[in-house]
């Protein structure tokens, strides 16, 4: 079952959809008729310019308030919990260590909005942990994501002649690509594997290196209110400056994953995989002249892929 604020883009054959609100109220009573065993959360914003202050909140504290107390009020047959959380909680700063490891905080107060919900969302998920010892509860950290169909402020950036950097820093920054999203949630689901881990390729890049891959121009703001240097160039929509990409445009950041590969999750894509596959579908759609468009479900397309003896389907 899908639970969401906007219909699904995608037909559910083997799955109902139901519509909420943001902030999962709904939720205790689905829990209760249908009496799953299992919730995937991955409704947390990581992403500020998608929604207001307000709508932030609601949608990552309350919205995950709401659903870990459905998920472990008395009769409740819910038995695991996976939550998909970002490497935002360690924040951006000249003091983090080199790597962080799922086992250190990170290093300056939350700064930005979108971090502090993050924090306080995942603090509540800890707490429902340790008070529902019975359920297992997985808790994943992605590092930033790239691919060929997600878009983000980053995508956006990349994809266009001039990308923003911060004059003097040259951060190394970490990706994972959208495709490993998917089948980490579907891995840590699926072995029912309990556990905090983090999430993203092997290996690192200059931004600089990044930008050049993707066939942009570094655009560099002054160290000093860089985004009030570029605020009328976001105000045009020629540029994507939400505040939690300041900090990783300073001082990047980097994650140990061994945890997750411990239990036994293969990476497909380093972090320059990423990046390699989000180039090789940006210069296709420039090529074709299309556009990034949402993803439109054909269902004799989806059937052939599923269905078809010519497909080879990974093991």
């Amino acid at each position: 079952m899908g639970l969401g604020t906007k219909s699904p883009s995608v037909h559910f054959e083997r799955a109902e959809f139901v519509r909420a609100d943001q902030a999962y109220s709904i939720l205790s009573r689905i829990v209760t008729a249908t009496q799953v065993d299992t919730i995937v959360h991955t409704f947390l914003v990581v992403d500020s310019t998608l929604v207001g202050a307000r709508a932030l909140h609601e949608i990552n504290v309350i919205g995950t308030m709401n659903l870990l107390a459905a998920a472990g009020s008395a009769s409740s047959p819910v038995r695991h919990v996976v939550v998909k959380s970002s490497t935002l909680v360690y924040g951006s700063s000249e003091k983090d260590p080199n790597t962080f490891t799922e086992d250190m905080t990170r290093s300056a107060p939350a700064r930005t909005r979108v971090e502090r919900s993050l924090v306080e969302a995942e603090g509540l998920v800890h707490d429902f942990a340790v008070d529902n010892p019975a359920t297992v509860v997985s808790l994943l950290r992605f590092a930033n994501v790239l691919g060929t169909d997600i878009v983000t402020p980053i995508s956006k950036n990349l994809s266009r002649r001039l990308c923003p950097s911060i004059f003097g820093f040259d951060p190394l920054v970490q990706f994972v690509e959208e495709d490993d999203v998917v089948r980490a949630i579907e891995f840590v689901t699926r072995e029912r594997i309990p556990g905090l881990f983090n999430a993203a390729g092997a290996g690192r890049l200059p931004w600089s290196e990044v930008v050049s891959i993707c066939g942009s121009r570094l655009l560099p703001l002054p160290p000093i209110n860089p985004r009030r240097a570029i605020a009328p160039l976001i105000g045009l929509g020629l540029f994507e400056f939400p505040d939690e990409l300041e900090g990783l445009l300073r001082y990047g950041r980097g994650v140990d994953t061994r945890r997750l590969t411990d239990a036994g999750f293969e990476f497909r894509y380093t972090s320059a995989g990423a990046v390699q596959s989000f180039i090789r579908a940006l210069r296709l759609r420039r090529g074709s002249g299309r556009t990034p468009a949402s993803y439109h479900y054909e269902h004799d397309v989806e059937q052939f892929f599923r269905h078809s003896r010519s497909v080879v389907h990974e093991p």
